[in-house]
């Protein structure tokens, strides 16, 4: 197939990526200069070069243990969090009398900030694992559940009374029905659990974690290294990126059935 025959999405893809790389070439360019040039004194913003080389340093050896340590906080946060969310979201959104009971509670505690919940999961959990992994659940929580249940109310009446109509029992209903008319909506909510999972993770590793990116930022803060602070947000926002990239290739497999509004057509 030649570029002429190819589709327009396929044909702008890759104009497109470079579009997005634009500006943070610019930023780093940018940054160079004023540091190089003493605009900015360098122990308080560093020049990316040497950010790189602070990169290529841990990577030696270090950093790929504070990423596996970060990753596996994460993954298991979010998978039990998102988990919990999917289920409390499909009890609450198919049903109004555990709307009433879960609700009003549910409303208070997703409007605790993340670092309150440090020193309660520290007293009770101790300082290992199991409470980070819990912090990081309680994070990927509410997204999930509160996209879940706007899902499940935001299908279309008629959509469920059709399937009534046509003998669709419960199970039934909630398979060819509910359940593909809500997945948007909860993919867009484990998309952003999964970018909180990854702030809870810094909020859990800067208060008691000798391994992970949050660690490194902690550390790069006592020993007066911004170069080691920004290594770490560098890899923590690469990591971010790829881990939501992944999960949004999965959400574009999973609805390639939609045919939705791409905004390439906007003219009349």
């Amino acid at each position: 197939m030649t570029a002429t025959t190819l589709p327009v999405p396929a044909r702008r893809q890759w104009p497109r990526r470079a579009k997005g790389l634009a500006l943070p070439l610019a930023l780093i360019v940018v940054l160079e200069a004023v540091v190089r040039l003493g605009w900015i004194a360098s122990y308080q913003m560093p020049a990316p070069s040497e950010v790189a080389q602070t990169l290529l340093q841990l990577a030696d050896g270090a950093l790929w243990k504070h990423i596996g340590a970060s990753l596996s906080r994460v993954l298991a946060g979010f998978a039990i969090g998102a988990l919990l969310g999917l289920v409390f979201a499909a009890w609450v959104g198919l049903s109004r009398e555990a709307e009433a009971w879960l609700e009003p509670t549910f409303a208070s505690l997703r409007a605790i900030p993340s670092l309150a919940w440090v020193p309660l999961l520290l007293l009770w959990l101790g300082i290992g694992e199991t409470s980070k992994v819990t912090l990081i659940a309680i994070g990927a929580f509410f997204p999930v559940y509160l996209n879940g249940v706007a899902a499940i109310r935001n299908i279309d009446r008629k959509l469920v009374e059709v399937a009534r109509m046509y003998g669709f029992g419960p199970l039934r209903l909630a398979r060819r029905v509910l359940l593909p008319a809500a997945i948007p909506g909860v993919f867009t909510g484990l998309r952003s659990a999964l970018s909180l999972s990854w702030m809870f993770l810094v909020a859990a590793e800067l208060i008691a974690a000798t391994r992970g990116l949050g660690y490194l930022l902690s550390d790069g803060r006592e020993t007066s290294r911004p170069d080691l602070v920004l290594a770490a947000i560098i890899a923590l926002a690469l990591l971010g990126k790829l881990s939501d990239g992944l999960l949004a290739g999965l959400e574009k497999r999973w609805l390639a059935w939609r045919d939705t509004f791409d905004g390439t057509d906007t003219k009349a």
